[in-house]
């Protein structure tokens, strides 16, 4: 009879949207022996290490307009599948779990020259090109929305929401100098920073403060003006770890719109104004958007249309606003799934290994 397996490989790399849903799974397969598969100089490097094993491969995006470094990446890509094909043969994992991307390619190809398992999760709306691709190749492709079936017809899809980590479950305490009265802001532009998101929230900080809000500001490292605005009640910080203490306590978060940082919204069922991200693949955030906006949970701007008078005003309304906040509140918990990383583990629990 076929045991189920207990050695994976996790192949997740690039930002949090990818890597947190997959730290998050693997916090629930504690009886199994994983190992990580990510790319030199990413997230992953500093997230991974201290918990796993991290391989690495050299891989990068097909990038638009296709010119002569199309097939550099080509050949990337192609030497990749051969190194994963290889550390699979070598360190004898039983399946393959990804949580889509690049990395995903070669991770799922990898896996299916062995002849073992693999899972992908899809945490977006509008599903990547890789997911579209390889899917069919996948035993199970496990969806973070529900209509994002429409997408991919010939996978075997299940929907189980976007894992988020535990923290999110049971916040720790907030350790912020944030008085217990005052409204809270959070700024977040996603694992990366939004240096344009950044610039319209500082020509908006005067009116916001002036009410008592408090306004933490994750800038991201790549903002050479993250530290241009001094106000006792205004925090830039460029990345802060306890993001479950900090959507907790918050009031209205400002955000772009990567499917984890929703999840982690709706979990924490902070209210949001949402800014998607207008150069993501597929206009994917705009899609991930539309789904909170249409509950209730969201007000979504386009970048393109968003001006510092327009969300100035959006904001002070809310924060005048309580009822409409604890609608938005409620709307955020009705689509906040707390067992998602359980329901992927199951999925990876339930498949047999080949070996």
């Amino acid at each position: 009879m076929k045991e189920n397996p207990k050695k994976i490989l996790i192949a997740a790399s690039g930002t949090g949207g990818h890597l947190f849903p997959a730290l998050a799974l693997a916090q629930q397969l504690p009886e199994y022996e994983i190992e990580w598969l990510g790319v030199p100089d990413r997230l992953e490097t500093k997230l991974v290490p201290q918990e796993y094993t991290l391989h690495k491969i050299t891989i990068e995006g097909f990038q638009k307009p296709l010119g002569l470094k199309t097939f550099t990446i080509l050949g990337k890509i192609i030497n990749s599948v051969f190194k994963v094909k290889k550390l699979i043969q070598e360190k004898k994992y039983q399946a393959v779990v990804t949580t889509g991307g690049y990395i995903a390619a070669p991770a799922i190809l990898g896996a299916r020259l062995n002849k073992i398992p693999v899972i992908l999760h899809e945490a977006n709306f509008i599903p990547g090109k890789v997911t579209k691709l390889f899917s069919p190749l996948c035993d199970t492709v496990a969806l973070g929305f529900q209509g994002t079936a429409q997408y991919l017809p010939k996978a075997k899809t299940v929907w189980v929401s976007t894992p988020v980590r535990s923290q999110f479950l049971t916040p720790p305490p907030l350790d912020l100098p944030i008085p217990t009265e005052a409204p809270l802001i959070v700024v977040v532009g996603g694992s990366q920073g939004a240096v344009a998101v950044n610039q319209i929230v500082r020509k908006c900080l005067s009116k916001w403060l002036e009410t008592g809000a408090v306004v933490v500001h994750l800038t991201g490292d790549r903002d050479p003006e993250t530290n241009s605005v001094e106000s006792p009640n205004y925090l830039p910080i460029p990345f802060y770890d306890n993001m479950a203490a900090l959507f907790k306590r918050a009031d209205l978060a400002i955000s772009r719109a990567g499917a984890g940082t929703l999840t982690e919204l709706a979990v924490s069922q902070t209210p949001a104004i949402l800014i998607p991200y207008p150069y993501a693949a597929e206009d994917h955030q705009t899609y991930n958007a539309q789904v909170f906006a249409e509950a209730g949970a969201a007000i979504v701007y386009p970048q393109s249309e968003l001006t510092p008078e327009i969300l100035e005003k959006s904001v002070l309304e809310l924060l005048q606003s309580p009822e409409k906040l604890e609608k938005m509140t409620l709307a955020a918990c009705k689509l906040a799934v707390k067992d998602s990383a359980s329901r992927l583990a199951e999925l990876v629990k339930s498949i047999k290994s080949a070996r």
